[in-house]
């Protein structure tokens, strides 16, 4: 059985009329081809740990393929210390619906640092702690979010 990090945001009916395409590496993406409506559904996956990410966010794929820094820029333990950091903010704001918008913060994300997820689960989780700060006006930690 795969265990799951969850992360879902659906706005709309948009998300439920598509079907998740994988992710590209393709740099040459022109301006045109990331204004194309296509599926805002990201899957990341460990296959040798059974780990993966499910985001569904609206303008995120466009956002990792155009504006996020490129895969291994940072390196695989600040990944990992920004996630642990992130997650625990994250979760602390879902379990205060009073406090924090709940539409915001639906789902808890199961994220143990004892895990090796791997880089690639590492580099798009943060990425999408960041798209999300900047996104939404959040800040989840001390480090202002930036690219």
């Amino acid at each position: 059985m795969k265990n799951s990090i969850l992360l879902l945001f659906t706005l709309g009916l948009i998300i439920g009329c598509n079907t998740a395409k994988p992710v590209s590496s393709n740099n040459n993406l022109t301006e045109q081809d990331l204004l194309k409506p296509t599926s805002d559904t990201v899957t990341i996956t460990n296959d040798e740990l059974e780990y993966e990410i499910i985001i569904i966010e609206p303008g995120f794929n466009a956002w990792l393929m155009s504006m996020a820094r490129p895969e291994g820029y940072y390196s695989k333990s600040f990944l990992e210390n920004r996630n642990h950091l992130y997650v625990t903010e994250w979760n602390q704001r879902v379990l205060q619906p009073q406090r924090y918008n709940p539409n915001l913060y639906e789902l808890q994300i199961d994220y143990s640092p004892n895990i090796d997820y791997g880089y690639e689960v590492n580099y798009k989780l943060y990425n999408y702690f960041i798209y999300f700060q900047l996104t939404y006006k959040q800040r989840l930690g001390p480090f202002v979010p930036r690219i």
